[in-house]
């Protein structure tokens, strides 16, 4: 395999071929890889700590390994980023934001541990917004490396919360992130830079080890070049966890042995992108002739429940909860936002019997989408009725669109997103699918017959030096 920027922007199985057979080793990949993020992770702020030494002791072994025929799996000798809210050993980790930018912990999330342990190799922390936006930020600059920037135009942002995550993989920094979603944070950096980004199941993916923001609404998972490339991440870092006793005793193997050949059953909500941005909507409307052609497309109406409400008021306690130590200590008062450095004082209002009630009503909330959901393989929609927002100030959307982000994450369900094409100014648009618990590998299958009936995964911005 030649060592020119089209690695950059290779898929992990291309990339895990040219390995095996020899054709490049795990330490030039990863020589090639630190470059790029030494080169260009400035440029788009979206880089935290390089992890040099341990990136070359890890592919140092991938490469004895595989020579010697210990084949790890499809990760083995392939660079990785991690959003920078996940525990590394040695390395700092510093949630994004100023208080924590040296602290140094001294274990590995489990994440982490699974993905050395897959043969993996870390290079980089990834920026973040600022406690993952736990305190309420609305502009870009709300994170300790600056406003992470779109690799498609730089002027506009990547994406919160995960937003290094996204931009690295845009601009091909790493073949693969691993971000957090408490709601919206894989999703929509996945659409505004064009990537794949998938949304675990909640229990699938443990969370020992990653800071948390709202205890029963986290969630870990993949951003990378394809939908196959996310099974490959979640097949490595699914699975119980003894640390995290939120983790499903259900197994998870990708690619599924249970292959189903039968037409998919899509539906769409009802006015779900009559608000959107023109060219959100335009390419969204292109999809859904795509997918048509692989199943048949329903119009449905979502069940009218207080989703939104009862995410916000869990989201509000439980967040209060984790950062009260920050915010009585006067700690926030060096956050990089100013509304950060106040937002953390009003979740402390939410009463516990708000808290309590929102509990007993997502209990019902979680029967009602699964009965939705239930007739479908997906349901699509568009993470963001935008494209991409300035980097700069306060965000300035312009179109709004029907969304499931606020119902599939309260109750826990998976989601996909993956590129559409792009707008006429030139940012990523993108379709979102959803489906019940545990579908993920469905909503996989579906997302690779996409993929493979089109090519919009595979393009990639033009990366000037």
């Amino acid at each position: 395999m030649k060592i020119d920027d089209d690695i950059a922007f290779s898929t992990i199985a291309a990339l895990g071929g040219a390995l095996r057979s020899g054709e490049i080793t795990a330490v030039e990949l990863t020589r090639f890889f630190l470059a790029r993020l030494e080169k260009y992770g400035s440029k788009y702020n979206c880089v935290v700590t390089i992890t040099r030494e341990l990136a070359f002791t890890q592919a140092e072994r991938a490469d004895r390994e595989i020579k010697a025929g210990k084949d790890r799996g499809p990760l083995h000798g392939i660079p990785y980023g991690a959003k920078d809210l996940l525990a590394t050993k040695g390395i700092p980790t510093t949630w994004g934001c100023a208080p924590y930018q040296d602290r140094v912990i001294d274990h590995d999330a489990t994440v982490i541990r699974k993905l050395r342990e897959a043969g993996a190799i870390l290079v980089a922390k990834l920026a973040m917004i600022e406690l993952a936006g736990g305190m309420g930020y609305h502009q870009a600059n709300a994170c300790l490396t600056g406003p992470c920037r779109n690799p498609w135009k730089t002027s506009q942002w990547s994406g919160g919360s995960s937003s290094g995550s996204g931009a690295a993989v845009a601009a091909g920094l790493v073949p693969f992130a691993i971000g957090t979603e408490t709601w919206g944070s894989i999703t929509t950096p996945s659409s505004y830079c064009g990537v794949s980004g998938l949304r675990p199941t909640y229990g699938r993916v443990s969370r020992s080890g990653a800071m948390a923001l709202s205890w029963t609404l986290d969630k870990i998972g993949p951003m990378a070049r394809s939908a196959h490339d996310c099974g490959l991440i979640l097949d490595a870092i699914a699975g119980e966890d003894a640390d995290d006793a939120s983790t499903s005793s259900r197994p998870y193997a990708y690619p599924p042995a249970d292959r189903l050949d039968r037409p998919f059953r899509f539906a769409i909500l009802k006015n779900g992108v009559t608000n959107a941005h023109s060219d959100v909507k335009a390419n969204f409307e292109a999809a859904i002739k795509t997918l048509k052609t692989l199943g048949s497309v329903d119009e449905v109406d979502s069940p009218a429940l207080p989703f939104a409400q009862v995410a916000s008021t869990i989201l509000s306690a439980e967040s209060a909860s984790v950062y009260e130590e920050m915010v009585e200590s006067g700690v926030v008062s060096q956050l990089t936002a100013p509304e950060d450095r106040i937002g953390g004082f009003a979740d402390h209002a939410t009463l516990a019997t708000d808290y309590l009630r929102a509990q007993r009503i997502r209990v019902k909330l979680g029967r009602e989408l699964d009965r939705f959901f239930e007739p479908f393989d997906a349901v699509l929609t568009v993470p963001t009725g935008d494209t991409a927002p300035t980097a700069e100030g306060s965000f300035d959307g312009r179109g709004h669109a029907r969304s499931l982000g606020g119902p599939g994450n309260v109750c826990g369900t998976p989601a996909i997103v993956i590129p559409t094409g792009l707008s006429k100014d030139g940012l990523p648009t993108a379709i979102q699918m959803d489906g019940r618990a545990y579908s993920e590998n469905r909503l996989l299958a579906a997302a690779i017959a996409f993929q493979t009936a089109s090519s919009w995964h595979s393009a990639r911005p033009k990366i000037d030096d």
